[in-house]
């Protein structure tokens, strides 16, 4: 993946650059994530917070007690909903950056399955892949 990479929303308010190589790419599928994405899954990649960096629009953010007991931001666009990452609140150094809302994601691949024990038995998971049953160290490593 490139070294500078774009993304934004789906109608275009909000645009963003993050300057950091994405290598590694996990699915949470916890039902907060769910409910979220609308989805079986949230498919994110861990980043450095000072490597984010919003470039247009004001991001809405939404705060919860995530199941694993911790306070989760939510920051995502006012306009079309479009979520774009999420902080935990006592990690301000790490963002968890939603893959699908990069310009280009590149070739990278889901390495990791949390919170398998919300999965839904529809979701598709690679048998390859680190599954494991809650939250996981952060950042994963």
């Amino acid at each position: 993946m490139a070294d500078t990479l774009t993304g934004g929303c789906l109608c275009g308010a909000i645009r963003y650059t993050v300057s950091t190589q994405i290598t590694e790419l996990r699915a949470c599928h916890c039902i907060h994530c769910q409910k979220g994405s609308g989805t079986g899954a949230a498919e994110n990649a861990v980043i450095p917070s000072a490597s984010f960096r919003l470039e247009q629009g004001t991001l809405k953010r939404y705060g919860s007690r995530a199941e694993s007991g911790r306070t989760l931001y939510r920051h995502f666009c006012g306009d079309c909903g479009s979520p774009i990452y999420s902080q935990r609140e006592n990690a301000p150094e790490a963002v968890v950056l939603r893959v699908g809302s990069l310009d280009n994601p590149g070739s990278c691949r889901i390495t990791t399955h949390i919170w398998m024990r919300s999965a839904r038995p529809w979701s598709c998971v690679d048998p390859a892949s680190r599954q494991l049953a809650g939250q996981p160290d952060f950042p994963i490593k």
